[in-house]
């Protein structure tokens, strides 16, 4: 299992439209999905698209949300995962545990917010990082 391409960035926020619009108007990325709800993940997210990747902006939608522990370390927001494509999902988990990587969760892959399967690779087994490894979705 190898990983392909960088498919977008998470960035936690407290404010996601704040966000949007400091992207906007810092860098003229502009170009922004509406902000939409997702209750099974916890959070409202909406993607700016740039050149060569996407910005995935993530504000909680409650306390229960995993970003909110992110939060509660950074208040003002920060880069929380970096996201790359896999070819087979089920391969990715099964070469991260092989590997000695902890997969988050239960391990088994759920829908994220693209509409695509995902799984989560624990941060202390890449040097801090959160990584979200995600199956290639069909464009």
């Amino acid at each position: 299992m190898k990983i392909g391409r960088l498919n977008h960035i998470g960035i936690a926020t407290p404010d996601i439209e704040a966000t949007r619009d400091t992207y906007a108007a810092l860098y003229g990325a502009d170009a922004a999905t509406p902000v939409k709800d997702f209750p099974k993940l916890g959070v409202k997210v909406c993607f700016v698209s740039i050149e060569n990747t996407e910005l995935e902006l993530l504000q909680p939608l409650g306390p229960d949300s995993p970003v909110n522990k992110f939060l509660e370390k950074n208040p003002r927001g920060g880069q929380h995962h970096m996201c790359f494509e896999v070819d087979d999902i089920i391969a990715a988990r099964d070469a991260m545990r092989e590997r000695g990587a902890t997969v988050l969760g239960t391990g088994e892959p759920y829908i994220g917010a693209h509409g695509v399967p995902v799984i989560f690779v624990h941060p202390k087994d890449t040097h801090g990082v959160l990584v979200e490894l995600m199956a290639k979705p069909e464009h």
